[in-house]
């Protein structure tokens, strides 16, 4: 494992990225370090090797500016091919490196850490992933969320669906696809709850992993169980098999909503691309497209580097969210730094600069997001686009639904803790 450990340690930046960018402005301050973990080589690879390069994309686009306070970003990668025992080690290594902030990845990585975070005092973020729960700062003080949980996103789908049923979801049966494990299962006490309040028939439809057989669980979604809508909650590659098993069996893509993490170009491409895809609705807790001003300071720096834009910059769903994830770091750095201008600053620092985000919305890429000790999900907003005329279409605004019942899941969470 050792010897994994320093090979992944190599893998810090995708093919042309900017991470060794030489910096615009001098810089003499101590470096700050971020551990960063990522899946570039494992089930989830369709998206670890697109997001983690827009986050080291958007830290080189800091430094290149002078880091924060003059002091230069260090964003430390390790992959850990999705899989537990890595992920507690590359945290281990962050945390002898120095690391005062982590980037999780996954949701059993996530789980597994939580007691580590706490004990050790340094935030970690998991974004639209993980432990619904953990939107209560004061019960999960070291757990940043940062985006839509799990419940919020369940909800969210669910509040859709009733608006494309026709404002009553009494009497319908939703289907609930999920990846069978603990990020698959989350939602489901959520969408159970749902079904008893609004009056719909649940039924739930595992998808072992990899996910890369489901006709079974297709066939009896379409064809014995009729549902009216699907809920799908897969990633890594099992998003474009359910497009594709879908639209085999005849069902109506426009009665399907995939979650966050089946909503990215490279699922509807793996699924046969977008005409295939055609009416399929996604999920997103960050814009969708190339026109961010953040993105074109992204392009503009490669071009000063007399490079072409990176490849990954075309997949936006994931590369816009790594881009997110690698700002709101670096903005929690940037907020700890102020409260200790002498740059010593510990993961308890950077936490309270988590809590510190405010209206912050890079250039439009996400909407007013606003952390605080209490919440520590940002009011759990997401976004919907559909599939059509070869492209993503947005369909809603940033929007929450059902918020009572997903605060009174995380109260109860707290009862049982």
């Amino acid at each position: 494992m050792r010897q994994f450990l320093a090979l992944a340690m190599t893998l810090v930046v995708a093919t042309g990225s900017l991470l060794a960018a030489a910096p615009s402005h001098a810089q003499s301050k101590s470096e700050i370090v971020i551990g960063v973990q990522c899946d570039r080589t494992g089930p989830t690879q369709i998206v670890g090797t697109v997001l983690c390069p827009g986050f080291h994309d958007y830290v080189a686009l800091v430094n290149s500016k002078g880091g924060v306070d003059g002091h230069p970003i260090k964003a430390l990668e390790i992959d850990h091919e999705y899989k537990v025992p890595p992920a507690v080690e590359s945290y281990e290594r962050h945390k002898k490196d120095g690391a005062v902030t982590m980037a999780i990845y996954g949701t059993p990585q996530i789980y597994a850490l939580a007691a580590k975070l706490t004990e050790d005092r340094i935030p970690g973020t998991s974004p639209g992933f993980g432990s619904a729960a953990a939107a209560d700062g004061q019960r999960y003080p070291y757990i940043f969320p940062i985006a839509a949980t799990y419940w919020s996103q369940a909800a969210a789908a669910t509040d859709f669906a009733k608006k494309q049923l026709g404002g009553s979801l009494k009497g319908k049966k939703i289907a609930y696809v999920f990846y069978d494990n603990p990020a698959g299962r989350e939602p489901i006490e959520v969408l159970e709850d749902l079904a008893a309040i609004e009056g719909f028939q649940l039924k739930t439809f595992a998808v072992p992993p990899p996910g890369v057989e489901m006709g079974a669980q297709v066939l009896d979604i379409a064809q014995r169980f009729h549902a009216d809508f699907v809920i799908s909650h897969l990633f890594g590659g099992a998003p474009s098999v359910s497009i594709k098993e879908l639209k085999r069996v005849g069902y109506p893509l426009r009665k399907v909503i995939g979650l966050v993490w089946a909503s990215a170009e490279a699922n509807i491409e793996g699924a046969g691309g977008f005409g295939v895809a055609e009416g399929y609705y996604a999920m997103q807790f960050a814009g969708v497209g190339s026109d961010y001003p953040v993105l074109n300071e992204i392009r503009e720096l490669y071009k000063k580097q007399g490079k072409p834009a990176p490849k990954e910059m075309a997949s936006t769903v994931f590369y816009n969210r790594g881009v997110l994830i690698g700002a709101l770091h670096v903005e929690a750095i940037r907020n700890a730094l102020k409260a200790k201008p002498d740059g010593k600053i510990t993961g308890e620092d950077v936490k309270k600069g988590f809590e510190k985000i405010s209206n912050f919305t890079l250039g439009g890429l996400v909407p007013p997001l606003k952390i605080t000790p209490q919440d520590h999900e940002g009011g759990g907003l997401v976004q919907i686009w559909q599939v059509k005329g070869g492209k993503f279409e947005k369909v809603t605004d940033w929007f929450a639904a059902y918020q009572n019942v997903v605060a009174k899941h995380i109260r109860e969470s707290g009862a049982k803790k």
